[in-house]
């Protein structure tokens, strides 16, 4: 498993799921002389709707991250926003099951702490593809992020770009029919340059350093990716599973 490909947020929904499955062995409900686990037949439907809804979603999750077709949809639904049903699901059903349950039992351990798993595993599962400091990447190839300088939220180069300007003075303007060169491979780097977190305002291709004209990805807005080196009036960015290129319209792009 390449752990580049995983996010803050994943990792989350990773321990969530683990705390989830560890509590459906512990003791559920219980009685005078009886206690029951999460996995005992007197519960049903306690198991599949609170413990195997949660593990099942989060495994959705993360699973869709490796396979070579994320977004492929499957009864109206991608794969994730299948996982971020199933958790929310899981929450729902545990607090019930919390609430209710038989005449003169209790609730356990393995019941309030699978409620508390489920609720933060639904947590993480729906702020992920909101927050973006949870879209950050569990770990990088490159450099530690280093401080940042200038405030957050400042366009790259520190000028504010103007509604209705078009592109700063100094950006490369895009080629006729919408394509626009790559920068030479051959560029010198800027030694002065550190790396820095950034999200664009739209989508923008990002082509490969050896100037081919080919995208290897595109940017997506509401993603923070990271800058790593500097040519000229381009950037050489990293995206979240670790593909590197050139992104050569960098207006309005907003630094972490």
């Amino acid at each position: 498993m390449n752990n580049r490909s995983l996010s803050r947020g994943d990792a989350g929904v990773i321990g969530a799921a683990v705390l989830l499955f560890i509590s459906s062995f512990l003791e559920a409900r219980s009685a005078p002389g009886f206690d029951w686990s999460g996995w005992s037949a007197d519960l049903f439907p306690v198991l599949p709707s609170v413990f195997l809804a949660g593990i099942i979603g989060a495994g959705l999750i993360v699973g869709a991250r490796f396979l070579p077709q994320p977004d492929k949809v499957i009864l109206g639904l991608k794969l994730n926003q299948w996982g971020i049903a199933l958790s929310v699901t899981s929450a729902w059903a545990g607090f019930w099951s919390l609430v209710g349950g038989f005449e003169g039992t209790d609730a356990g351990v393995g019941l309030i702490l699978g409620f508390i798993a489920a609720l933060a595993l639904a947590g993480f599962a729906a702020a992920t593809p909101m927050v973006p400091a949870l879209q950050a990447p569990l770990t990088t190839s490159s450099p530690a992020q280093p401080g940042q300088p200038g405030q957050p939220g400042q366009p790259y180069g520190g000028v504010q770009q103007q509604p209705g300007y078009g592109y700063p003075a100094q950006q490369q303007q895009p080629q006729p029919g919408g394509f626009q060169q790559p920068a030479p491979a051959q560029a010198a780097a800027d030694p002065n340059f550190q790396p820095f977190w950034f999200a664009v305002p739209a989508a923008r291709p990002l082509y490969g350093e050896d100037g081919s004209p080919t995208p290897v990805a595109e940017l997506a807005p509401g993603t923070w990716y990271l800058a790593v080196e500097q040519r000229g009036q381009t950037l050489v960015a990293q995206t979240q599973d670790g593909r590197r290129g050139v992104l050569q319209d960098t207006s309005g792009i907003q630094r972490g």
